[in-house]
């Protein structure tokens, strides 16, 4: 569906300056941005998937990953085409990687979206699979409705957003997880096709909207996997999100442009926990990697086992309705209630 675009300006000769993420792509007219999804016609800028569903599906809230919102819950998924990255390793390369006119979508209304997810059960919506910044129009309209119906939002997110855009939405949206891929701008030029400034200003800038933040950092054998690379991140993570912010580093298995490499070994997860751990981040997640002990949450003063975690499902959960450690006492910072076991169900 095409839909007038936020956040753009007019320039001299019917060009627009994209203000949407942070590429702020000019564009001539008859061409379209970066995220190949906002095309200028005419001197004015519209997008080309509002309400544009390519992939639908009701997810375990542990899959995003968020792990300290709402736990056990499920979030209706939605994901459209496009994307403003270029992630040579993308596992969802086939939508993000293309354009409208070379997929199938649906059309589904905000108004139909929020009534979806109701009826599925769902105690969120999260905007994933693809970058959702380039949906902002949709799922901005769609979060306000979400939010009168009683529902969570969720951004599963690159984080390269602008601020105006960021803090647009951020009174519609609980939670964010931001995928920081790597901690060097090297990475960032010659993998993703953007920069790292921006994500970390955006991570910053959520975090002080009041957002729930979790970061995501896959880690990629000889590309971002050095233990000073990681001890960088940890570092950044802790002084400028908390201690307290859920720190998942996950596992790379070959895709798309990357399949000459191999998954990432057990044992460099291992070292990025401890390194996290040693600078003090409290919440620190080994993920892909099916029963690992990292996967579980333990109370960061006594040690007990607090979330026991299967295949993004909870199989034990002992932290008080108070939200703290049974043990000792300790507060947990958990966003939402529990919603319960899906063993129980």
């Amino acid at each position: 569906m095409i839909r007038e675009a936020m956040f753009y300006e007019k320039l001299d000769a019917d060009k627009v300056q994209c203000k949407l993420c942070a590429h702020r792509c000019k564009i001539a007219p008859g061409k379209r941005g970066f995220c190949r999804v906002r095309e200028n016609r005419g001197g004015d800028l519209y997008t080309l998937i509002y309400g544009s569903v390519s992939s639908e599906a009701v997810d375990p809230i542990e899959k995003k990953p968020l792990y300290h919102f709402y736990p056990g819950s499920f979030a209706y998924s939605v994901g459209t085409v496009g994307c403003n990255f270029r992630c040579k390793h993308c596992q969802n390369w086939t939508i993000s990687q293309t354009c409208v006119e070379d997929s199938f979508t649906r059309d589904i209304l905000p108004e139909d979206l929020v009534e979806r997810a109701l009826m599925s059960g769902s105690k969120s919506i999260a905007w994933t699979y693809n970058e959702p910044t380039i949906w902002h129009e949709y799922s901005y309209e769609s979060a306000k409705l979400a939010k009168e119906a009683g529902l969570g939002t969720v951004y599963v997110t690159n984080g390269y957003m602008t601020p105006e855009a960021l803090e647009n939405i951020a009174p519609y949206l609980d939670a964010a997880n931001i995928d920081i891929k790597a901690f060097t701008e090297e990475f960032y030029h010659d993998v993703v096709s953007a920069k790292l400034a921006p994500v970390l200003e955006s991570s910053v800038l959520a975090k002080k909207l009041g957002l729930h933040v979790e970061i995501t950092n896959l880690v990629i054998p000889t590309r971002n996997d050095s233990p000073d690379e990681l001890r960088e991140l940890s570092r950044w993570v802790y002084k400028n999100l908390g201690p307290d912010t859920p720190l998942h580093f996950t596992r790379f298995h070959p895709q798309y442009q990357m399949q000459d490499l191999s998954p990432t070994p057990v044992e460099t997860l291992d070292t990025a926990y401890k390194i996290a751990s040693e600078e003090g981040m409290n919440y620190v997640y080994v993920g892909n990697v099916f029963g690992h002990k990292y996967d579980n949450t333990y109370c960061p003063n006594c040690g007990k086992m607090l979330i026991q975690r299967g295949l993004f499902e909870i199989e034990k959960y002992e932290i008080t309705p108070e939200k703290t450690c049974p043990q000792c006492g300790e507060k947990i910072p958990i966003t939402g209630e529990y919603a319960g076991s899906r063993y129980e169900l």
